[in-house]
């Protein structure tokens, strides 16, 4: 694929500030796209973000524009489309729609459904918003998004799973629930928006350094298992799933959607 194939272009990512997000941000303005995020962070979290931000622009000579929003949110969602929609129009020689939208949102509760010695079981609010939040969030973007005319024959969606979503991880059982709701959602958008010509699909990527990974409170073990299983006898990087993205972002690419792709190094079949 040569770079003027992606060049120009616009990428909408959800929860772009650090990892799969950030790392994505970063390949697909390598390859030339413009990028548009959205991250939560505040404070020196904020400012880094921006910064971030503002390092991709100058590195690669594209529109990067990162905003401090709830994603999940229904009135952020609507400030956040309509200054897309705004950006779009400004650039005249561009498309007016996305090319890829990533929902990479890692905003969760992490517990045991039962209560136990350590720690209370997990309440049903904080049930609700992890799978609000990890997944229901992606269908109201698309929605959206489409509404607005901003998804168009040749868009894609991919939206970030984890192989938490058909196995058992201690104090990960909202969060697999999430990925599991997740993949559903996005098998059930590619079949709707398979005539259109619009592809959706799930990456589940492997074990990975990530601030969502370090708020797993046995993450080290998580770490020691994936390291030993995987063939290559190392994690994943966020860079890994970037450059997968990038290259399923390929205009000629257009017969790969409702699927949930590994981007593990064989992680999670060597079990």
């Amino acid at each position: 694929m040569a770079q003027s194939d992606l060049k120009g272009r616009w990428a909408l990512i959800l929860g772009v500030s650090s990892g799969l997000g950030a790392a994505t941000a970063r390949e697909l303005a390598r390859s030339g796209m413009h990028v548009f995020g959205l991250y939560l962070g505040r404070g020196q979290s904020s400012s880094e973000t921006q910064a971030l931000a503002e390092s991709i622009a100058r590195e690669f000579g594209v529109t990067v524009q990162f905003v401090r929003a709830n994603a999940a949110s229904d009135d952020k969602r609507a400030e956040a489309i309509a200054a897309l929609q705004q950006l779009l129009s400004a650039d005249a020689t561009g498309p007016n729609a996305i090319h890829v939208l990533v929902h990479s949102l890692a905003f969760g509760s992490l517990g045991p459904y039962i209560d136990d010695d350590t720690s209370p079981a997990i309440t049903r609010a904080q049930m609700d918003m992890t799978i609000d939040v990890m997944a229901n969030s992606l269908v109201y973007w698309v929605q959206d998004l489409w509404r607005a005319g901003l998804l168009v024959r040749g868009s894609r969606v991919f939206s970030m799973s984890s192989a938490g979503s058909q196995q058992v991880v201690r104090n990960y059982g909202a969060v697999g629930a999430a990925k599991a709701a997740l993949e559903a959602h996005t098998r059930q958008l590619a079949f709707e928006l398979g005539p259109h010509g619009i592809l959706v699909n799930a990456i589940m990527a492997g074990v990975a350094h990530t601030n969502a990974l370090r708020k797993i409170p046995t993450n080290s073990e998580i770490v020691d298992s994936a390291t030993r299983r995987n063939p290559s006898k190392r994690l994943t990087t966020p860079e890994d799933v970037a450059v997968a993205v990038r290259v399923l972002c390929d205009p000629d690419m257009r017969w790969i959607t409702g699927a949930t792709i590994p981007v593990d190094g064989g992680e999670f079949f060597c079990m």
